[in-house]
C-alpha cells in the first residue's frame, strides 16, 4: 500500500459568475492538466438571497459535463432543448453537455435563505465531445449511504465504495464522487485506485491529511505499522487539497469532525483548448464552436 503525498492545500477563493452570483471557487481556469479530468469546482454556499437570487441566465456548454450537487435550497433548470426541473436537498444532477446545450440554473434558497451546493465540470475525451447531450437527474433518496463501524458516513453518488455503486453511470472519466463524514477524533483511511487523479474539498469541521514524508508544519508523528507518518496542518471550511499518486489516503479528524468531498477520475490526457463554458481539443473547434453559437445552428438535431 502507498500513501498518497498532499501535493497542496488551498483556500477556494471568493468569485461572482452568472448574472452576479457569489461564490468560491477551488480551482478553475488553471493548468487543466492539474486535475484532469476536472476543470472546474465552484463551492456556491450562501446565506443571503442577494448574493445567489440572480442566477445563471442562459449559457451554452459544449465538449464537457457539469455536476451539481445540492445540499440546501433548491435550483431550478431548463435548457434550449425542453428539459426542466427542479434539483431540491441531497439531490445531483449529471449532465452531459456533448455536442452543445444552452441552458439556465436559479438558485432558490430554503425557508431560512440558505443556498448551498457545488458544482464540478469533467471535461469530456475527444470521442465524446459531439455526442448527444443527456441528464441524470438523481433524488436524494436513491443515492445510498454506507456507515462505517468508525462512524464514518459515507454517500456514494458516483463511483462505488466497498461494493455499494452510486447511481450515476456511464461518465466518461469512470470517477467516484464521495460525500464524507467522519466523527471528531477519528482516523480513517480510505483506498484509491492508482491511476485516477484525487483531490478533497473540506466544507464542515477540519481535519488533517497524512504525509508521505514530513513536509514544514508538522501537526504530530505517529508510528503506524512501522512505519512513520505525519498529519499536515488541519484543513477546514472551503479548503481544496489535491494530492499526488497512490493507492490510499489518510486523515484524522478534528474536534468537531468533519465533512469533505472525495472526489477521483482518470485523466484524459488530451489536449484542450478552452474557453469559458465550452471546451474542445483544438483551437479550430473551439472557433467552430463559436461560429455555431453566432449562426444559431450550436444546438444538433433540434
Amino acid at each position: 500500500m502507498s500513501l498518497r503525498p498532499v501535493l497542496e492545500t488551498r483556500a477556494a477563493r471568493p468569485t461572482i459568475e452568472g448574472a452576479g452570483v457569489r461564490l468560491h471557487r477551488a480551482f478553475g481556469f488553471h493548468d487543466p492538466s492539474e486535475l484532469d479530468p476536472f476543470l472546474l469546482f465552484d463551492d456556491f454556499r450562501n446565506e443571503r438571497p442577494e448574493d445567489y437570487r440572480a442566477g445563471f441566465p442562459w449559457h451554452p456548454h459544449r465538449g464537457i459535463e457539469t455536476i451539481t450537487y445540492v445540499l440546501a435550497g433548491s435550483v431550478e433548470h431548463s435548457d434550449s432543448l425542453g428539459n426542466v426541473g427542479i434539483l431540491g436537498a441531497g439531490d445531483v444532477q449529471w449532465m452531459t453537455a456533448g455536442s452543445g446545450i444552452l441552458h439556465q440554473e436559479m438558485p432558490r434558497g430554503d425557508a431560512s435563505g440558505r443556498m448551498h451546493g457545488f458544482q464540478l465540470w469533467g471535461n469530456l475525451p475527444g470521442r465524446d465531445k459531439m455526442t448527444a447531450p443527456r441528464y441524470q437527474d438523481v433524488a436524494a433518496a436513491d443515492i445510498p449511504e454506507v456507515v462505517d463501524d468508525d462512524g464514518t458516513r459515507i454517500r456514494v453518488i458516483v463511483g462505488n465504495y466497498r461494493g455499494i455503486a452510486g447511481p450515476v453511470d456511464g461518465i466518461a472519466a469512470d470517477p467516484q464522487y464521495l460525500d464524507i463524514s467522519v466523527p471528531a477524533g477519528v482516523r480513517k483511511t480510505l483506498k484509491i485506485d492508482t491511476y485516477r487523479r484525487t483531490f478533497a474539498y473540506v466544507f464542515q469541521g477540519s481535519t488533517a491529511f497524512a504525509e508521505a514524508s514530513a513536509p514544514a508544519g508538522i501537526l504530530l508523528e505517529k508510528e503506524i505499522a512501522g512505519n512513520e507518518m505525519h498529519l499536515r496542518d488541519p484543513s477546514g471550511d472551503r479548503t481544496l487539497i489535491r494530492f499526488g499518486s497512490g493507492d490510499e489516503i489518510t486523515l484524522q479528524a478534528g474536534e468537531e469532525g468533519v465533512r469533505f468531498l472525495l472526489i477521483s477520475g482518470a485523466p484524459i490526457n488530451e489536449p484542450v483548448a478552452w474557453h469559458g463554458p465550452i471546451v474542445m481539443n483544438t483551437r479550430e473547434e473551439l472557433e467552430q464552436a463559436m461560429r455555431d453559437l453566432r449562426e444559431g445552428s450550436f444546438i444538433r438535431g433540434k
